[in-house]
């Protein structure tokens, strides 16, 4: 029998980046919060002087433990899913912060065209330019609607940056300049510039001076020690949720956080969510906690697997395309990419930060004329200097033999004197890109695994193809001796990583009958349940998500504290 505590206004699960702005921005407003986070708390002090890459670059220790709970996969409904048993494609993070701990820091907003894709994409071309089993839909929000979200977000980051270009409309610059620009970066805003593109610096959460944000919280700046994804930062200079937003709620005395707490159901009656089921880790315990209000802001897939096996919303059915829960499943085109090798030059590569970069857009969205071409969208092209680390980076021309005295020569000489110019490309949805529940495989409690169904399309061969040609023409621009480049792009597989950017599941849109939450990411089915995250994109753009999510988490905040006074659907 589960124990039953008191009731509370609103019950979070998962507190990363969205949760944690819900939770701030609620107990702002006077309501009382209780936090529930599966994985243990997490602080600054924990990564002093651990710059351990085995330790967490290739032991993963940020990361959700996969013997107790994995993702199931298959790339077609005509084969069996097996487990993920070890990291690959994408990095599950798990503790106080999520994924926010672990990432970059890239911190973009989507396009305007991202927003409309369907309606923009036909009133350009035409309906016949969408193949017929592409589910692609407009977002039921606009980027305008959206951009004052965008830039609240980025103020309570400080994010460093300058506009983009070729972007949507700001209401107001960056709140911090640029981050450094190094002799990396230059060489590529020298050979875009000439090629006539519109090169500009990577919006950055890693510091480039030190900011105290409209909260009141002040970090320091980045100290380029190359050491951001797959690690937590000891100087707080890359924003997260442990030094942004849950101070902040922390501060207010609403907030309540409970580590190690796995919620395993969402409760309801009659159309009404009525608290959540969860299991203390650390004893065994089930725990009932009721509130007014249930919030879900777990990663991409729990959202969805939280949702379905509480029933709530009605499964997606690949077959007949009826049904919303787990629909529209997407990814990211990463494969675009050209390396260029120097003989003259060095560039330091072990320095970096983990949103040290340049980026160009003009062949991302609809900035370019898709008339002729096999896809539609497109991909930001960028040079990063991360810090390339040894252990994960070797880097040889093509030709090298893969082990022996020249193997080993060309790793020395090339350390430092290859740059890699890649395409983050754009993943539409879909209608046989979906996630359910494994009807074969359970977690340590006993509950089915989510199940991906996913490969690649024409779509992302044609498209990475084409960001590879271009960035191969930006990298010759640039100097380089030799040139490794992407030529054909095989199946998706699950084995190497790419991107975590996955998205989709719980989408948002204009109508119960093709989304499951509107553009206050309220659920039509359930209107006191709201689902935040990279889950709710109908597709994923060709940049990094965590912009959108923030942007939408503040949006979703506004929208609670209306509907805990007014009640119904917002929209």
């Amino acid at each position: 029998m589960a124990k039953t505590l008191p009731k509370t206004d609103v019950v979070i699960v998962g507190v990363g980046w969205a949760g944690g702005i819900i939770a701030a921005e609620l107990t702002k407003g006077g309501l009382n919060v209780v936090g529930l986070e599966r994985g243990r708390e997490r602080k600054t002090e924990d990564y002093y002087m651990v710059h351990d890459e085995l330790r967490y670059g290739s032991r993963y220790d940020l990361m959700q433990d996969l013997s107790k709970e994995t993702i199931t996969f298959r790339s077609t409904e005509k084969i069996r899913a097996l487990p993920m048993r070890q990291y690959g494609s994408f990095l599950l993070g798990e503790g106080l912060g999520g994924s926010g701990v672990h990432w970059n820091g890239q911190t973009f907003r989507f396009l305007p065209y991202d927003f409309e894709i369907r309606s923009k994409t036909i009133e350009r071309y035409g309906k016949n330019k969408i193949p017929a089993e592409m589910s692609i839909q407009d977002w039921g929000i606009t980027y305008d609607q959206l951009e004052p979200y965008y830039d609240k977000f980025e103020k309570t980051a400080g994010i460093s940056g300058e506009p983009n270009p070729l972007g949507g409309k700001r209401s107001a610059d960056y709140p911090t300049p640029p981050m450094l620009k190094t002799p990396a970066i230059n060489k590529f805003i020298e050979a875009a510039n000439k090629l006539s593109l519109h090169p500009y610096m990577m919006p950055s959460a890693n510091l480039s001076q030190t900011y105290t944000n409209p909260d009141g919280v002040s970090r320091a700046a980045c100290q380029y020690c190359g050491y951001c994804e797959r690690f937590g930062c000891e100087y707080g200079a890359k924003a997260d949720p442990v030094v942004t937003v849950i101070p902040v709620a922390n501060k207010t005395g609403k907030f309540e956080i409970r580590t190690h707490s796995n919620v395993r159901r969402i409760l309801h009656k009659g159309g009404k969510a009525t608290g959540v089921l969860y299991t203390d880790v650390t004893t065994g315990e089930e725990i009932e906690q009721p509130a007014d209000i249930v919030v879900v802001t777990s990663y991409v897939f729990n959202n969805v697997r939280l949702l379905l096996q509480s029933g709530i919303g009605k499964p997606y059915n690949p077959a007949t395309g009826t049904g919303v829960i787990g629909k529209n499943y997407a990814y990211q085109v990463i494969k675009g990419n050209a390396a260029g090798f120097f003989d003259e030059e060095q560039f330091n590569n072990f320095a970096g930060a983990g949103s040290l970069g340049v980026n160009l857009d003009d062949y991302n969205g609809d900035n370019f004329d898709h008339s002729d071409l096999k896809f539609i969208h497109g991909g930001t092209i960028s040079l990063s200097q991360t810090g390339q680390r040894p252990i994960a980076n070797n880097p040889v021309p093509p030709e090298t033999p893969s082990w022996g005295a020249d193997f080993k020569k060309n790793s020395l000489n090339y350390a430092n004197r290859v740059l890699a110019v890649g395409g983050q490309g754009s993943s539409m949805s879909f209608k046989h890109h979906f996630l359910d529940l494994d009807p074969t495989f359970k977690d340590a409690f006993g509950d089915p695994l989510i199940r991906i169904t996913f490969d690649f399309e024409e779509q992302d061969r044609e498209l990475a193809v084409f960001l590879a040609n271009k960035s191969a023409e930006i990298v010759k621009q640039m100097g380089a001796k030799s040139i490794s480049q992407l030529k054909e792009l095989g199946p998706y597989e699950i084995t190497t990583y790419q991107s975590t950017h996955n998205t989709g599941g719980v989408i948002l849109g204009a109508s119960p009958d093709t989304s499951a939450v509107n553009s206050y990411c309220q659920m039509w089915d359930m209107d006191n349940v709201f689902v935040v995250g990279a889950s709710a994109f109908p597709h994923n753009s060709g940049y990094n998500p965590t912009g959108t999510v923030g942007a939408l988490a503040y949006r979703t905040a506004e929208g609670i504290m209306t509907y805990r006074s007014k009640g119904g659907l917002l929209v």
